[in-house]
């Protein structure tokens, strides 16, 4: 018998705005971050930028037919916060408006259901010139934002996401600055952790307000294993818990900051914090996005890192380097810790659906005499992600959706355009789009929704 999949669970493919959709001066979109920060010597590959990436602003019915042919059962997207406003406040821009607006059209008229992301980490530049995230007045102008695109789309859009990842946003954009704004502060990184806790509460209730959509967060909760069982290392693996992940899951569902955090991120004033706000962020949602590719072991003592760190607060903690098989971009392959993820989260909050919000691999790809790229490594990667998720399921954990990133190749952030994500192929030089092997194998999952 097969390794078959219970209808209750939704399968699709995930993008995010700046990472496709080009036309960055088009349509009265104002500036991002990314656009400031991927226009500044020396901050991504190659200098490399979004500026046209996907050109999928263009190119939109094509990609709509891509995933049609797919059979997909959802396509998670992002919203461009400034092509909606171009400075992060005011009226709301009515080309950026009808835009998304035909996307989501386009993809019932195909039998497909939009997961719509409010915030993948393209902040207005103008937001960011005022402080961005570190600024609470951020949070603020977000819920006005959310408000805006429940607005417009919460009568067709079925689930919801607040944020995409907020640790990346707060401690890769505001501590190590390997990320747009590219900041490097310790307490701008925590500051805009705790801003950004509060705005995923605040756009909860914008979007509770107006829709009775599914409405969720999207978290990269790292799964930590430690190098031994000594007292040294278990603490080590608790202060990597307590920095990474409890900072943002245990506000937003027990609405308080762990002990362990705060005594992690003692040296820090917390004076950001107000009366009431661990209210706002606590906020009830119907699923938490899990966004998963790589475990991490580690150990204690601090060995020379990159500074400044991303680790905030596990200054102490040494992160162990994977050992093979790895994927592009050097991250361990090991599908059994997303089983255990998926099952510590189920058991600590058990009365809550999880969904896989992104899940893939960038390998190597390398295009045929036949002009397909044979990509066997990412099915395999797919493959074995899938089963992992039925073993998590077969020990009772409620996940409700799986989306593989990406749809297509894309530009990868401060990777620039070389690491490919992709179930379809993007020539870059004329955006011609070419299925992989893997895109065919997932059509065929998604025909059966069984792996033999």
């Amino acid at each position: 018998m097969g390794v078959e999949f219970e209808q209750a669970c939704r399968f699709g493919v995930a993008t995010a705005a700046y990472q496709i959709e080009g036309a960055v001066e088009e349509g009265g979109r104002g500036p991002s971050i990314w656009d400031t920060f991927s226009h500044t010597a020396g901050k991504t590959d190659r200098g490399e930028t979004g500026d046209l990436a996907c050109d999928h602003y263009h190119r939109m019915e094509e990609d709509l037919d891509h995933m049609a042919r797919l059979g997909v059962d959802s396509y998670r997207f992002s919203i461009a916060w400034s092509r909606i406003q171009a400075k992060g406040t005011g009226s709301p821009n009515r080309a950026g408006l009808d835009f998304y607006s035909r996307l989501v059209d386009g993809l019932l008229e195909r039998g497909i259901t939009a997961m719509a992301t409010l915030y993948h980490w393209d902040l207005p530049q103008a937001l960011e010139d005022k402080g961005g995230w570190r600024d609470r007045d951020t949070a603020y102008r977000f819920a006005d934002y959310a408000e805006i695109m429940v607005g417009a789309l919460g009568d067709r859009v079925a689930d919801w996401v607040t944020l995409n990842e907020p640790w990346c946003s707060a401690m890769l954009g505001y501590a190590s600055g390997v990320h747009a704004p590219g900041v490097r502060s310790k307490r701008g990184a925590v500051t805009a952790a705790h801003h950004l806790n509060l705005a995923h509460g605040m756009g909860v209730q914008a979007l509770r307000a107006e829709t009775s959509a599914r409405v969720g967060v999207a978290l990269n909760l790292h799964q930590f294993y430690p190098a031994s069982d000594s007292e040294a290392d278990m603490e080590a693996l608790a202060i990597a818990q307590a920095t990474a992940n409890l900072l943002y899951i245990e506000p937003m569902m027990e609405g308080r900051y762990a002990d362990a955090t705060t005594q992690a991120l003692s040296s820090l004033s917390w004076d950001w914090v107000r009366d009431g706000d661990l209210d706002l962020i606590h906020q009830p949602i119907d699923f938490l996005g899990l966004n998963y590719y790589a475990p991490s072991t580690v150990r204690a003592g601090a060995t020379p890192q990159p500074e400044p760190t991303p680790w905030v607060g596990a200054e102490m903690v040494t992160w162990i380097p994977p050992r093979g098989p790895l994927t592009q971009m050097g991250w361990g392959i090991d599908p059994d810790s997303m089983t255990d993820l998926l099952v510590d989260v189920h058991r600590r909050y058990p009365g809550l659906d999880l969904v896989v919000t992104e899940n893939g691999a960038a390998m190597p790809d390398r295009v045929g005499e036949d002009g397909v790229v044979h990509d066997q490594d990412r099915i395999d990667y797919l493959d074995s992600h899938l089963r992992a998720i039925h073993a998590a399921m077969d020990q009772g954990v409620p996940v409700r959706g799986y989306y593989v990133w990406s749809l297509m190749d894309n530009f990868e952030w401060a990777y620039g355009l070389e690491k490919r994500f992709g179930l379809i192929r993007v020539d870059y030089d004329t955006c011609d789009r070419t299925w992989k092997d893997s895109a065919r194998w997932y059509q065929q999952f998604l025909a059966t929704r069984t792996l033999p």
